[in-house]
């Protein structure tokens, strides 16, 4: 049997760090693997994880299954931080959290809930969007087609077709909006924008789907959710993925959650017996060490404080990178040309490269990062900036 099995194409982001590994070039420069790094090039630990896990050593005293749904502690934490501390739904008991392995499993969720309960239903998403949204939608057998989200000749949000689109999109149709920090591009809808597409969900009864993995790198932990809040406060149903891979550094972790908001506690119940359903078949139980140093940091008053502050100074670290990287470029005559990366948020900028040019800064500087020219603003440091935009320079021609 293995015999016939066809040899696929590496997946064209985790690809890159098989092929950056293998270059010998001393200035090699990762762009394109989705996680955060110090000035040093290290992925941190935070410390408000550290001393997290050092409790848990501690006041740990099972490594027993902890439901389909995951652990209690975690959804009972990380709703509040998602929804709002005084959030109607929540009042209402409109909203139920699954545990997931992370933002991907959270979405596979979705997407296999949406495969059962809603079946012939399409999902629409942004072109262009995180590449494994499609995977992902595929392999659970759901539909999906795209609605304009950037104009590629201008290189920015063009939110007039985005609207147009949208109220193009068949009623009772599911919606992928990305909640904060797109990924790929890093352009954000204003909260005026939001209300807009508010309205054209409430005409078209679409459903929305959110994906929320970036959670305090674009504003702010509370900024960040607006839209998340104001749909979910004034649609009656609402499906929304988290993801604590980022903002708690807990990448290899996997930890994540599929949070729906239904119109009555009613209908919450009943969505909820349906996830569990669809956890099960797909792995049964959650992993419990993630969920647990979320849950410590949320419910210990001196670690939520430290981690709000380490989340603010990551923020803070890539919107400085962003604006570095554009006075950088001024020299070569390239700063408007790529302005757009210190108006975009999050760790993600869609730089506007060609995949001719992407190719040129991998083949001739060791600089990796995804064809479309998505570029992860905290693959770079202060120490080798000039070296990136000096390459980026020769590939434009400008060297």
């Amino acid at each position: 049997m293995f015999g016939q099995v066809e040899l696929l194409p590496a997946d064209p982001i985790l690809g890159l760090i098989e092929a950056f590994n293998r270059d010998t070039n001393p200035n090699k420069i990762d762009l394109g693997v989705g996680v955060y790094r110090d000035a040093q090039g290290n992925t941190p630990i935070l410390q408000a994880v550290k001393e997290a896990e050092a409790l848990l050593l501690t006041r740990e005293k099972t490594k027993s299954y902890i439901g389909s749904h995951g652990d209690p502690a975690f959804g009972q934490q990380l709703l509040p931080l998602v929804l709002g501390q005084d959030s109607a739904v929540l009042q209402a008991s409109r909203a139920t959290l699954t545990q997931a392995p992370g933002g991907t499993g959270a979405l596979r969720l979705a997407a296999d809930f949406i495969h059962r309960c809603a079946p012939g239903k399409k999902v629409w998403i942004s072109d262009p969007t995180w590449p494994n949204h499609y995977a992902i939608f595929n392999a659970a057998g759901v539909e999906y087609a795209s609605y304009r989200y950037v104009d590629s000749n201008t290189n920015r949000l063009d939110f007039p077709a985005m609207l147009a689109d949208l109220q193009q999109i068949p009623e009772g149709d599911v919606v992928l909006l990305h909640a904060c920090c797109h990924n790929p591009t890093g352009f954000d809808l204003s909260l005026e924008q939001w209300q807009q597409v508010l309205e054209i969900l409430k005409a078209r009864k679409l459903l929305p789907l959110i994906d929320f993995a970036y959670q305090g790198f674009g504003a702010g932990l509370e900024e960040d959710a607006a839209a998340v809040r104001l749909l979910a406060e004034q649609l009656p149903e609402v499906m929304i993925t988290a993801s604590c891979s980022k903002n708690f550094g807990l990448y290899r972790e996997r930890i994540g959650a599929f949070i729906a908001v239904a119109a009555n506690r009613n209908d919450m119940e009943k969505v909820r017996s349906q996830l569990a359903v669809v956890a099960r078949s797909n792995y049964s139980n959650p992993p419990a060490h993630g969920s647990a140093i979320v849950a410590t940091i949320l419910a210990n008053p001196e670690l939520n404080g430290l981690w709000r502050r380490e989340v603010d100074d990551m923020r803070n670290r890539i919107n400085t990178l962003r604006q570095q990287f554009v006075d950088a470029l001024k020299p070569f005559g390239l700063a408007e040309k790529f302005a757009c990366v210190a108006e975009q948020r999050g760790m993600f900028s869609y730089s506007g490269l060609k995949p001719e040019e992407v190719q040129k800064l991998q083949q001739e500087f060791g600089i990796y990062m995804v064809k479309t020219g998505r570029m992860n603003i905290a693959g770079y440091s202060e120490q080798n900036l000039q070296y990136l935009c000096k390459a980026i320079a020769s590939v434009c021609g400008k060297a």
